[in-house]
Protein backbone atom coordinates (compact mmCIF):
# COMPACT_ATOMS: atom_id res chain seq x y z
CA UNK A 1 0.00 0.00 0.00
CA UNK A 2 2.83 2.16 0.92
CA UNK A 3 4.17 1.86 -2.94
CA UNK A 4 0.77 2.63 -4.24
CA UNK A 5 0.32 5.93 -2.04
CA UNK A 6 4.01 6.62 -2.88
CA UNK A 7 3.31 6.95 -6.31
CA UNK A 8 0.19 8.79 -6.03
CA UNK A 9 1.73 11.56 -4.30
CA UNK A 10 4.42 11.28 -7.08
CA UNK A 11 1.92 12.01 -9.48
CA UNK A 12 -0.25 14.50 -7.70
CA UNK A 13 3.49 16.68 -7.36
CA UNK A 14 4.24 16.17 -11.39
CA UNK A 15 0.93 17.76 -11.96
CA UNK A 16 2.11 20.40 -9.41
CA UNK A 17 -1.32 19.97 -7.69
CA UNK A 18 -1.13 22.28 -4.78
CA UNK A 19 -1.49 20.49 -1.03
CA UNK A 20 -4.88 21.44 -0.30
CA UNK A 21 -6.26 19.90 -3.39
CA UNK A 22 -4.48 16.56 -2.79
CA UNK A 23 -5.96 16.59 0.42
CA UNK A 24 -9.16 16.96 -0.52
CA UNK A 25 -8.74 14.69 -3.13
CA UNK A 26 -7.85 12.14 -1.01
CA UNK A 27 -10.25 12.90 1.79
CA UNK A 28 -13.32 12.67 -0.86
CA UNK A 29 -11.89 9.36 -2.22
CA UNK A 30 -11.46 7.98 0.82
CA UNK A 31 -14.65 8.87 2.62
CA UNK A 32 -16.87 7.32 -0.41
CA UNK A 33 -14.29 4.22 -0.22
CA UNK A 34 -15.74 4.21 4.18
CA UNK A 35 -19.30 4.99 2.97
CA UNK A 36 -19.41 2.36 0.78
CA UNK A 37 -18.10 -0.63 3.03
CA UNK A 38 -20.35 0.95 5.40
CA UNK A 39 -23.73 0.79 3.09
CA UNK A 40 -24.44 4.02 3.18
CA UNK A 41 -24.71 3.84 6.97
CA UNK A 42 -23.66 7.69 8.63
CA UNK A 43 -23.79 6.19 12.07
CA UNK A 44 -21.33 3.06 11.22
CA UNK A 45 -19.10 5.14 8.74
CA UNK A 46 -18.53 7.56 11.71
CA UNK A 47 -17.63 4.49 14.39
CA UNK A 48 -15.16 3.47 11.72
CA UNK A 49 -13.27 6.73 11.31
CA UNK A 50 -13.93 7.92 14.86
CA UNK A 51 -15.64 10.72 14.54
CA UNK A 52 -19.30 12.26 15.24
CA UNK A 53 -21.95 11.63 12.94
CA UNK A 54 -22.46 15.64 12.15
CA UNK A 55 -19.04 15.80 11.29
CA UNK A 56 -18.98 13.07 8.85
CA UNK A 57 -22.03 14.45 7.01
CA UNK A 58 -20.70 17.72 6.65
CA UNK A 59 -17.45 16.52 5.20
CA UNK A 60 -19.83 14.39 2.66
CA UNK A 61 -21.34 17.30 1.93
CA UNK A 62 -18.36 19.38 1.36
CA UNK A 63 -17.37 16.93 -1.12
CA UNK A 64 -20.89 16.13 -2.67
CA UNK A 65 -21.25 12.72 -1.36
CA UNK A 66 -24.58 13.06 0.13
Amino acid sequence: MHQRLQALVVDMADKDIRLQEAHAQLERLFLREVMRRAKGNQCRAAEVLHMHRNTLRRKLERHGLL
